[in-house]
């Protein structure tokens, strides 16, 4: 993720913004084009300025309920943007409770397909009827409190999410429950895709044998190796082989949590960049702790040296987070066993990518 600039004004924008605070510029997303654009309207449609071909585009129709600024085309035959069309099912939103939790949702969902698009992966809506492509259902508890409560999962390219998880408290109170040291909505979308990418980039791409030796074998049965982590919990030497405890439940698990952080890590490491950090503390005499962020981890080939950038901007953030008083933004440790696992997600990432774009051009 990254900053963006007020075409009009150069104020500084946030990805969310739907105008310059400065301006008012009606702002619009551009997803073909990575950019946040203001917006004039002309004979009936609107002009991006960010567009250089003056191309006619709509707002996505879920910007009626200030949950997308994305746009599409103005002669598509759809009505909702590439972000929005992977939404298959939504709560309802007559229930007044239901739409701020979903318009987090939402801004969740869109920073996850900005990151997609970035790392140059497929992600085919699913058409009506189908049972191929991405697509979310976002399901709100029933009102019987002793009816079962929605879990979080996926499904072959289908991800249900429970809509409780946009409600800070609750989310809170399930982290501290399953003594886990990180919970967000980001967070469960990232996981989640990731076992979709497993299928795509493993599974059907004929890289199990590859994939074993990186990650562990998983046919061993994985409804058992879950009942045994929650029963359980997970062994005491998980650390340093693992990225979490929920991560050593089952060779898919570690997949998709590994597939989560490197996903924060992108991002994260793109954020600094943009915003032109350069990170030397004073005590460094070594220079082991130093990164001048100027890479794009989405392009860089050799993932060390976003693993570079990456370990001295967690002990900044981590640090400006224990001056405000709160919990680390990122409590995990890096170890050689981890960065091999992220080094396998980037390689094929990367492999993917290139056959995209080759196959776009």
């Amino acid at each position: 993720m990254r900053l963006f600039a007020c075409d009009n004004c150069d104020n500084l924008l946030h990805f969310e913004n739907v105008k310059c605070e400065s301006c008012a510029a009606p702002l619009g997303f551009l997803p073909d084009l990575g950019s946040l654009s203001a917006l004039r309207e002309e004979e009936g449609a609107l002009r991006a300025a960010a567009d250089p071909a003056n191309r006619p585009w709509k707002r996505c129709a879920n910007a009626a309920y200030d949950a997308c600024n994305w746009l599409l085309p103005a002669g598509s035959d759809t009505e909702y943007c590439s972000a929005c069309c992977h939404n298959r099912t939504v709560p309802d939103l007559t229930l007044a409770a239901n739409l701020p939790l979903w318009r987090r949702m939402q801004f969740a969902k869109h920073r996850l397909v900005y990151s997609l698009d970035r790392m140059g992966l497929p992600h085919p809506c699913r058409a009506k009827g189908s049972d191929t492509g991405l697509a979310f259902d976002v399901l709100a508890d029933p009102d019987d409190p002793a009816a079962p409560r929605v879990m979080t999962g996926h499904d072959e390219g289908l991800i249900t999410l429970a809509l409780a998880e946009a409600d800070d408290a609750e989310r809170e109170r399930r982290r501290t429950e399953m003594g886990e040291p990180y919970r967000t909505l980001l967070g469960h979308f990232r996981h989640e895709v990731g076992h979709h990418y497993w299928n795509l980039l493993v599974r059907d791409a004929g890289r199990l044998e590859e994939c074993r030796a990186v990650f562990g074998d998983e046919r061993g049965d994985y409804g058992e190796a879950l009942k045994a982590h929650y029963a359980r919990g997970a062994s005491d030497d998980w650390r340093g082989r693992f990225i979490s405890a929920y991560a050593a439940a089952h060779p898919w698990e570690d997949w998709a949590e590994s597939w989560a952080h490197y996903m924060h890590i992108q991002d994260s490491v793109e954020m600094a960049e943009s915003l032109g950090l350069h990170i030397r503390p004073r005590l460094d005499a070594t220079g082991d702790l130093s990164a001048r962020i100027r890479l794009d981890p989405y392009a860089e080939r050799d993932y060390g040296r976003v693993m570079a950038a990456w370990a001295p901007l967690t002990v900044a953030v981590n640090s400006l987070n224990r001056c405000m008083g709160t919990p680390d933004a990122y409590p995990f440790v890096m170890s050689e066993a981890v960065v091999a696992k992220l080094r396998y997600i980037h390689g094929l990432v990367q492999a993917e990518g290139n056959a995209t774009t080759a196959a776009a051009a």
